[in-house]
């Protein structure tokens, strides 16, 4: 469980982060929903440590982050995996180098068979058993998620945090995406963040949703509260899809919104 407790960051006077205290909870997916300029990737960069916030604490599983001893510090981040938007593989490493990278830096008592075998295990989880050999410039955007996945949990990671996983990707790939990432953090009981601003991962793996406006969270729920919620700036986000609004239709008629727009979504990749 990863507690974030009024976190504020400010550049050049501009307050971006505006006091956020939320929970991510172990073993679910837990989105940082929002639009452009919300504040979700600096809202994940203090989390990781890459940005110190001005005020607030952070703290994973009890462990005081937010200006700690450097050691400590070191120790939580060593059990951080980290997808990035455009997956950010190494265009000279092969798919299983791109994968063993992080076995290579973190874990140094390792042996060379030990590595092995857990790069084999990783890429076998997500499907790539047989593309170890092949470089990033050979396999479809899909694939290099996947690959980034593989390399974000090959150190056994214990937080698993993901930037737009979906970006770039056609609705039915992203589909995939979603459920590979579900199934990992269930399986594992890793503590999941994703930051999103696609509805389609909201209806598919939305465990628990923390929505995110103009630098301040005004909301949180999971996916089957999301379509009822009564904030006016949640509603605007959620209903400026045709297709959401078309769901939420039939979930007041019949109750089956989400599924409504994740078979509407399934049906137009296939037509596609």
């Amino acid at each position: 469980m990863i507690e974030i407790h009024n976190v504020q960051k400010s550049f050049n006077g501009n307050q971006v982060l505006k006091g956020i205290t939320c929970t991510f909870e172990t073993g679910k997916c837990n989105l940082l929903l929002g639009g452009s300029g919300t504040g979700k990737s600096v809202l994940l960069q203090c989390i990781v440590g890459l940005m110190q916030p001005d005020i607030g604490s952070i703290t994973y599983d009890g462990s005081v982050f937010t200006n700690n001893k450097v050691q400590i510090r070191q120790e939580i981040r060593r059990k951080i995996g980290m997808l990035f938007q455009g997956s950010a593989l190494f265009d000279s490493m092969t798919v299983y180098e791109n994968t063993e990278f992080p076995l290579k830096m973190l874990t140094p008592e390792m042996t060379k068979e030990e590595r092995r075998d857990r790069v084999e295990f990783c890429l076998k989880r997500v499907g790539l058993e047989n593309a170890g050999n092949k470089m990033p410039a050979e396999i479809s955007g899909g694939m290099k998620k996947r690959v980034g996945i593989a390399r974000a949990i090959a150190p056994n990671c214990t937080y698993l945090f993901c930037d737009e996983p979906n970006s770039g990707l056609d609705p039915l790939t992203s589909l995939k995406i979603d459920e590979l990432i579900h199934e990992i953090t269930h399986e594992y009981n890793i503590t999941t963040a994703i930051i999103t601003h696609d509805m389609n991962s909201v209806v598919e793996i939305g465990d628990h949703i923390i929505f995110l406006h103009k630098g301040q969270k005004l909301w949180d729920g999971n996916k089957e509260e999301i379509l009822n919620a009564q904030v006016p700036e949640l509603k605007e986000f959620i209903f400026s899809s045709s297709l959401v609004r078309a769901a939420k239709k039939v979930d007041d008629e019949s109750e089956g919104g989400l599924s409504a727009i994740t078979d509407s979504t399934n049906s137009q990749s296939a037509g596609s």
